[in-house]
């Protein structure tokens, strides 16, 4: 991020828009204060309330883009009266603003709730509520409805504005999804290469899906079965994902929906043989299964060699799938492991980078990347060894429209080669453009 010049006034409610990577995050970073300086070049001047960032932290509340590194303590309740502790409250009103906070941004659960057994979007929730019942000066927001569903992403627009309806604070929101922001803001910045550019009243985003042309993919034989498979952990009163019947066909993109809590990742973990379902099976074709070394069909059982040429998985949170310090290494670890040669490896990672306009960044750090370009990478790395089921948690998270739209033709290019996918997602654009069947839990 290099030539930007901006000045926000006392109160404004501004958009800050751009292309995924583009630095919209990192410009959120500077002003909290938490950018280090160790390794970075820094040039220009950068002062909120008129002095260095770092000194106004106590007035400031930021929502990073992955709420689990948000998250400090064990309960809900003691999670957002964290901040209000540490600010120096006194018990008696900091319960009351712990409680106004979750009603705000529709929290489901009461204060007791473990943080653990939350969802991603549950999570993101509670940090906002965490945020906003500190009351700050200046609100820094990244993404912050992109893990909801779309009642609890309405609810959060709501919220952010009634808590800056008297102008007391000053609010910076990061979102992909920019038109439901656009009447509750004031103006709208776009981070472009060299600097910014600032968009007037009239201006609308581009649609996601203008000129989207997919290839056709035919229906092929079933490769993988859920039957009646529910999970409860241990020690739950009540079951993650209920029994769910899901058939996932060659050629086919199923599309898993429905509101945050509702077990669409436990789902997906499930069908991607990464846990065992505590009732019902999960099981694969018997070709699909061909070579396993105990002839298992259920994928859980089986070696992790065994299941990245046959599912490939794209967790909710990215950067829980990394495992190498390098981008094209990323990429090749899953072909190497499977037995391709080195050169053919280098091939399919030089080739995926390319397409999901990652090359320059080839010999970067997976972690240094932005939160749109670590999903493009998680699902590379799911591609690169050519599986015959795709299981994608939020696949389109953090995309701009033309990373979107190369994403999604990717995705399609597997379906249209046999492969059967399963996204779950609370993109709607990704449902009525790629999907071919939909289960709402």
């Amino acid at each position: 991020m290099t030539g930007v010049d901006l000045v926000v006034e006392p109160g404004e409610r501004i958009l800050l828009t751009g292309a995924s990577g583009a630095g919209k995050s990192t410009l959120l970073a500077a002003l909290a204060g938490l950018l280090g300086t160790e390794g970075a070049e820094i040039a220009g001047e950068l002062t909120v309330d008129g002095g260095p960032p770092a000194a106004a932290r106590g007035r400031l509340g930021m929502l990073a883009q992955d709420p689990d590194s948000q998250l400090v303590m064990a309960r809900v309740g003691d999670d957002v009266a964290f901040g209000l502790e540490n600010a120096g409250l006194r018990p008696d009103e900091i319960w009351p603003r712990v409680d106004d906070a979750l009603a705000a941004v529709g929290f489901p659960y009461g204060r007791d709730r473990p943080t653990q057994a939350l969802s991603g979007g549950e999570k993101q929730r509670l940090v906002l509520a965490g945020v906003l019942a500190r009351r700050p000066g200046l609100l820094l927001l990244d993404e912050p409805t992109a893990q909801l569903d779309p009642p609890g992403a309405a609810l959060v627009r709501a919220a952010v504005v009634r808590v800056t309806a008297d102008r007391s604070a000053t609010t910076i929101v990061v979102d992909h999804d920019a038109e439901p922001w656009l009447p509750l803001v004031d103006r709208v910045v776009e981070v472009v290469p060299g600097g910014l550019v600032e968009h007037g009243p009239d201006w609308r985003p581009i649609g996601r899906t203008a000129g989207l042309r997919l290839p056709p993919a035919a229906p092929g034989p079933v490769l993988l079965t859920a039957d009646g498979a529910g999970f409860t952990y241990r020690g739950a009163d009540v079951a993650a994902l209920p029994p769910t019947t899901v058939t996932l066909r060659g050629g086919r993109a199923l599309a898993v929906t429905g509101p945050n809590g509702a077990g669409k990742s436990t789902l997906a973990l499930l069908l991607a043989g990464l846990r065992a379902p505590t009732i019902g099976r999960v099981e694969v074709a018997a070709d699909l299964a061909g070579g396993v070394r105990r002839g298992h069909r259920e994928p859980h059982r089986w070696r992790a060699g065994e299941l990245v040429t046959r599912i490939g998985t794209v967790f909710q949170h990215p950067e829980q799938q990394f495992l190498t310090g390098r981008l094209r290494d990323e990429l090749a670890l899953g072909p190497l492991r499977s037995g391709e040669h080195a050169a053919a490896a280098r091939a399919t990672a030089e080739e995926l980078l390319e397409r999901l306009g990652l090359a320059a960044y080839a010999d970067a750090n997976p972690f240094t990347l932005s939160g749109g370009q670590q999903r493009r990478l998680s699902v590379a790395t799911a591609l690169a060894t050519a599986p015959r089921v795709l299981v994608l948690d939020e696949p389109t998270f953090g995309q701009d429209a033309a990373t979107w739209r190369e994403l999604v033709t990717l995705l399609a290019e597997q379906r249209a080669r046999g492969c059967a996918v399963a996204v779950v997602t609370h993109d709607a654009d990704l449902v009525t453009t790629f999907a071919d069947e939909r289960i709402a839990l």
